[in-house]
């Protein structure tokens, strides 16, 4: 499975998108990943039917849509909004940034370690502030490129000292 700094590209990036419920973000999304193999409708419906299981944010203004669906690889995309819309967060505060992977259905392991590195970085609330502070999908891509290498690399000397 490649790194999600592999996977996220700029055609795969938006920011500041006028985008004003949780359901455009996710229609959005959907479109922006879809791709010969698979449909933006099977996208959308899988990442609906996991939010109505439960929000997928983290709060701190930050979702994590994701889902599994029969594709190759993983997909992933980020956006950040102009404007918070409501995820049902748990702190009851409007999502602003928003990461989603859409992850192969046989690959449990990927998905856990996806989801635990991006619960990560999104604690950090500098991390948050770099994000928000971007002002076009440049350097939104290019920031969350550095903070996926950030994380890396720390895993990596994490379990190196371990070994």
């Amino acid at each position: 499975m490649a790194a999600l700094s592999e996977l996220l590209d700029l055609t795969h990036t938006l920011c500041q998108a006028d985008l004003h419920s949780r359901k455009r973000v996710l229609q959005v999304t959907a479109e922006l990943l879809a791709d010969g193999g698979i449909e933006d409708e099977q996208l959308f419906d899988g990442l609906m039917a996991r939010e109505r299981l439960g929000s997928t944010s983290l709060g701190e203004g930050v979702a994590i849509p994701h889902c599994r669906v029969a594709c190759e690889e993983m997909k992933v995309a980020l956006i950040t909004l102009d404007r918070p819309v409501d995820f049902e967060a748990p702190d009851q505060q409007p999502v602003d940034i928003v990461f989603v992977l859409v992850v192969p259905e046989h690959e449990t392991r990927a998905h856990l370690d996806a989801l635990a590195a991006l619960a990560t970085i999104f604690s950090d609330p500098g991390n948050r502030d770099l994000l928000r502070e971007c002002q076009d999908a440049g350097s939104l891509e290019h920031t969350m490129q550095q903070l996926l290498g950030d994380y890396q690399a720390a895993q990596n000397l994490k379990h190196s000292k371990s070994a």
